[in-house]
């Protein structure tokens, strides 16, 4: 009995052990890219991301899915972890306005960011990356805000810090699908902008004027973008020690891989502050990725209006999406040594950043769920007013300060 006992244990731990054993199928299963309409995303059939057992994420090249299984997954199988297609995406356009008839600093106001400044809390020693499209840094509202790589020398074609990237002075660019247009974005220096833009050198102010950005560039002039160009840039940004980093972008897939670069962000302690979309729809019934992600280290931002109430066309939530911010004409630097106003939920995501590199100098030891949960806990919630997200208010620097404090005594 217990010889047959033994041999019956012996032979489910063999069979266990066969079904679970890692192979290029399992690693890598087409099946498991996308399982819904509202995942829908363009795969690009030669490009593959890759995430190795040390959590590291790669973009590799192969022919077709067949070919890269035998001559990459195969040979280097124990190390890996996962690879899924490389697929395109498409960032929406953002409205533009060339004036407005309100005040410039209408935002600032609203939420209050004084409170900080007369405490001598700029945002000073605090890293924010834009990964988005193009940052002028040569912008002079923005030149002396860029977080330089010292360990780098600027354009002299070497790699010099070793890090995979050559002159990555002022940042970087992951850009590998081609655009139809070569006239620069505006997206991301309007966003690195709203965070940070010095008011000394021209009509706008950030939020945070003495933090420091991280361009990490993955979406080209046109708006197009790569699933693992984004998470290139991701990694990158944790790289070159942001704090938070600003992603006012949607329209990925949900396949694991964005999933899991954020959770690998989220192990490292860093703030995410995403946009929550300007389609006018619920994302917790139609998810949008990555503002529907679940994660502790995410702050999901929607737009609140010039008169304090939920833009027409800001997607909401009372689930995935956590606070609103201000998001309709707002005045930010754009490439050129220019400004303009813009619309979306783009604008209020870094307006969120910003406020957390405040929270962030004012306590330096705060931990990035500390930081998020003094946001969430100081909003404004004004009878008739309430904003469809989880806390129905829109952020409120002076009093995110006061909780901090507790926070963070």
């Amino acid at each position: 009995m217990d010889v047959q006992k033994i041999l019956s244990a012996v032979a489910c731990v063999l069979v266990f052990t066969a079904c679970s054993k890692k192979s290029s199928n399992s690693v890598f299963s087409d099946s498991t890219a996308l399982d819904s309409a509202a995942c829908m995303g363009q795969a690009i059939k030669s490009k593959f991301i890759v995430q190795w057992e040390d959590g590291r994420f790669t973009v590799e090249s192969g022919t077709d899915a067949e070919s890269f299984k035998k001559e990459f997954i195969e040979p280097q199988l124990e190390s890996i972890r996962r690879v899924e297609f490389d697929r395109r995406i498409q960032v929406e356009a953002t409205k533009e306005y060339a004036s407005s008839s309100v005040s410039d600093t209408w935002g600032l106001s609203m939420i209050k960011a004084n409170s900080a400044y007369t405490q001598g809390v700029y945002g000073q020693g605090i890293k924010v990356a834009v990964v988005d499209a193009y940052v002028d840094v040569t912008h002079p509202q923005l030149a002396g805000r860029i977080a330089v790589n010292t360990g780098e020398i600027p354009n002299n074609g070497i790699d010099d810090d070793k890090n995979g990237i050559v002159d990555d002075y002022y940042g970087a660019s992951f850009v590998s699908v081609p655009s139809s247009t070569s006239s620069p974005s505006p997206h991301g220096s309007h966003v690195a902008g709203i965070i940070a833009a010095d008011s000394n050198y021209g009509p706008v102010s950030g939020v945070a004027p003495r933090a420091q950005i991280i361009p990490a560039q993955f979406i080209a002039n046109d708006g197009g973008g790569s699933l693992g160009d984004a998470i290139l840039a991701l990694q990158y940004a944790a790289s070159r020690g942001a704090k938070i980093i600003n992603a006012s972008w949607g329209g990925a897939p949900c396949v694991a891989s964005l999933k899991n670069a954020f959770q690998v962000l989220e192990s490292q302690g860093i703030l995410v502050v995403v946009a929550a979309g300007n389609d006018a729809r619920d994302i917790d019934v139609y998810p949008e990725f990555p503002a529907s992600f679940d994660l502790s280290n995410q702050i999901t931002v929607a737009a609140s209006s010039v008169s304090d109430f939920m833009t027409s066309w800001s997607n909401s939530g009372f689930k995935f999406v956590h606070v609103a911010a201000p998001g309709e004409h707002i005045l930010s630097t754009i490439p050129g040594n220019s400004s303009t106003y813009m619309d979306g939920t783009s604008m209020a995501a870094p307006f969120v950043s910003g406020t957390a590199a405040l929270l962030w100098s004012y306590k330096p030891n705060a931990t990035a769920k500390q930081i998020k949960s003094a946001i969430e806990q100081s909003v404004d919630v004004t009878s008739g007013h309430e904003f469809k997200v989880k806390t129905r208010g829109r952020i409120n620097i002076q009093k995110a300060l006061q909780v901090l404090g507790q926070l963070v005594p």
